[in-house]
Parts: structure tokens; C-alpha cells; sequence
């Protein structure tokens, strides 16, 4: 009996759906994160009679076929790319893309990764950098004595050191953007990688067409909204129970033939 096998594969996409709501409502906190959902496919078909075979001799055709399918599985988890809100910190490092756009950081290992967040820090050396001390692109460095740091919204970046009322230019924060955003691959750490289904990074400065601008002393928060993934919760539960009732159904079924005389 197929049933079985059939809401075998409801249950195991539910557990995936199930999954990527659980991972979005755990960061429903976290700066810049955007939330996924789970994309699923109907499987192979097996076809016991074919749409469109002669039925007579005169001509007919079979209007309809009779095909049977498998059941289902997951075809991606797809990442929702919308802007979320930005949360007013007056941490002067701080910064908020408002718009299309990701700040690029410099790994470890000299590669690129992307990001949303902009909750940075300086580091020891006076650059700044992200939560895990990775560089911000272009690498800048804050001045010792440096009393107060401003960014425009076109990412130049300007310091007031010691006493002085003329500001130093310290360089300018570039962004990238992608074709296709939710190509990206994440890599945890609110750390994005280019891939080739995102395709190559474009290079931009904040403000230039298509791209957003930079708003300090804010963090874009979490665009997880938390009524629509209860809801979620609830209808992929739903499914769930009804793909092992299916299978309860089944083997009741089973064992009523089996136990024919």
C-alpha cells in the first residue's frame, strides 16, 4: 500500500517546515536577520492509466489519466528578503541599511562574506569591525583620541579627534548588492556568502540607484513576524498529524485485509 510511504513524506516536510519556523522565531531578535520558509514538490507520478490512450477502435481518447503520486519533499528554504524595521540604539557605530544592500566583512581566510547587521565595534587596533572582530569593507580606522565619529548616509565616515572642530575623513563604507538575493548562502554569525545562484557582488556607496542608505545610530531588527509564524506553527502541527493519521489509516486498512478469511 502506497499510503504509507505517501504520508511517510508529508511528516518528513512538515519536520522541515517545522524546523525553519523554530529557526525563525529563535531569532526574532536578532539584528538583520531574515526569515526563511520552507518551499516543498510533489514527487514522481506512477501512471496506471495513460490521459489520451485509444479507448475504441473509432478513435476515442481517455480524457483523464489515472496517476498516482508519491508524495512530497523539500525543494529549498527560501530566505524573505523584506526590509526590517530599524530600532533607534545612539551607539555611534551603529548602522541600519535602509534599502536594498549588504555590508561586506573580510574573513579570516581573506574572502568576503555580507551582512545586514551593522551592530559594529572597534577593535584594538581602531578598525572597525563586526561582533566577531571580522573587518568592515573598505578597512577603516578610528583615530586615538578620537571624541566623536560621524557616517552620512552615503557611508562617508568622519572623525573629531582631541579638541578639534574640523572633522577628518576617514574613507567611505561601501555596499554590495546581488541579482538574486536569496541565493546567498548563510554561514551563520548573520553571514551571508556569494554563490552562483546569487551571482557576482556589485559594488555600490550607500544612496547610489538601487541602492539603500545608511542610517547611524540605528540596527535593522528582525523582520520574523511572530503572529504569522504561530500561525505557521500551528498549520504545519495540523498537517503533521493529519500525514500520521493517514498512516494509522493505512495500517488499520492493512490489517483488516490481512485478516480476511
Amino acid at each position: 500500500m502506497r499510503a504509507l510511504g505517501i504520508a511517510a513524506t508529508g511528516m518528513m516536510a512538515q519536520q522541515t517546515n517545522v524546523d525553519v519556523i523554530s529557526n525563525n522565531i529563535a531569532n526574532a531578535n536578532t539584528a538583520g536577520f531574515k526569515s526563511s520558509r520552507a518551499a516543498f514538490q510533489d514527487l514522481v507520478y506512477q501512471s496506471e492509466r495513460r490521459e489520451g490512450a485509444l479507448t475504441s477502435s473509432n478513435g476515442t481518447v481517455r480524457p483523464v489519466g489515472t496517476d498516482i503520486g508519491l508524495g512530497v519533499e523539500s525543494a529549498g528554504v527560501v530566505r524573505l528578503n523584506t526590509q526590517g524595521g530599524l530600532t533607534k540604539t545612539d551607539n555611534q557605530l551603529d548602522l541600519a541599511i535602509d534599502g536594498q544592500g549588504y555590508f561586506a566583512i573580510t574573513m579570516p581566510d581573506g574572502s568576503l562574506a555580507y551582512t545586514r547587521a551593522g551592530n559594529f565595534q572597534v577593535s584594538s587596533t581602531g578598525q572597525i569591525v563586526n561582533l566577531e572582530g571580522y573587518q568592515v569593507v573598505p578597512g577603516i580606522t578610528i583615530p586615538a583620541n578620537t571624541t566623536k565619529v560621524d557616517i552620512s548616509q552615503q557611508g562617508i565616515v568622519q572623525a573629531y579627534v582631541g579638541n578639534s572642530n574640523t572633522p577628518v575623513q576617514l574613507g567611505q563604507i561601501t555596499m554590495a548588492t546581488f541579482i538574486n538575493e536569496a541565493g546567498m548562502k548563510p554561514i551563520g554569525n548573520n553571514l551571508l556568502k556569494a554563490t552562483a545562484a546569487s551571482g557576482s557582488p556589485v559594488t555600490a556607496n550607500p544612496g547610489d540607484p538601487g541602492v539603500g542608505v545608511l542610517r547611524q545610530g540605528y540596527i535593522e531588527s528582525s523582520n520574523v513576524n511572530i503572529i504569522q509564524q504561530i500561525t505557521d506553527l500551528i498549520a504545519a502541527q495540523r498537517a503533521y498529524e493529519m500525514n500520521s493519521k493517514a498512516i494509522q489509516t493505512a495500517d488499520q486498512m492493512m490489517s483488516s485485509t490481512s485478516q480476511i478469511k
